[in-house]
C-alpha cells in the first residue's frame, strides 16, 4: 500500500492497494475525483505532476498518465503541457450526475437489504420517511 499527501488547504491522501482487483490507475482516478467532488481539492489547485505522483506512489508514469487523462477527459482537471495539472471549475451537470448516481447506488443497496429482510415497498418507504424526518430534525 503506497500513499501520497497533496492539496492546498486540506491535505489529500492517495492510497494505493496493490492487492485490490481495481486497477491502480482507477484507484488514483477515483480518489482524486472524489476529493474534487467533495471540495477538498478546489478549482485552480495544482495537482502533483504525473512524474511526481508516479514517483511518490511508486507506480509507473503510464499508470498516473492514464488516471490524469481519464480525469481530464471527464472534465475534472486540465493538463497544460509544461505548466502542470489543474483542477477545473466543476460543471454543475457533472456534479448533479455524480450525486444522482451516488443516490441510485445507495438506494439499490437499501432496497436489496430491505428485500433480504422481506420488507414491502411500503415498509421501505416508511423507513426512508422516518430517517428523513430524523435528519431534518437534527
Amino acid at each position: 500500500m503506497n500513499s501520497m499527501l497533496f492539496g492546498g488547504g486540506a491535505k489529500v491522501k492517495i492510497i494505493i492497494q496493490n492487492s485490490s482487483d481495481i486497477p491502480i490507475y482507477q484507484q488514483i482516478y477515483e480518489q482524486i475525483k472524489e476529493e474534487i467532488l467533495s471540495g477538498k481539492i478546489t478549482q485552480g489547485e495544482v495537482l502533483p505532476s504525473i512524474r511526481q505522483l508516479s514517483r511518490e506512489l511508486k507506480v509507473s508514469v503510464i499508470t498516473t498518465t492514464r488516471a490524469y487523462t481519464d480525469l481530464e477527459n471527464e472534465g475534472y482537471i486540465m493538463i497544460v503541457q509544461g505548466k502542470g495539472c489543474f483542477v477545473k471549475e466543476l460543471n454543475p451537470d457533472i456534479l448533479e450526475n455524480k450525486i444522482m448516481s451516488d443516490i441510485e447506488t445507495h438506494f439499490i443497496e437499501i432496497w436489496k437489504c430491505a428485500k433480504i429482510l422481506k420488507k414491502t415497498d411500503e415498509e421501505i418507504l416508511d423507513i426512508i420517511k422516518i430517517l428523513m424526518e430524523d435528519l431534518n430534525n437534527e
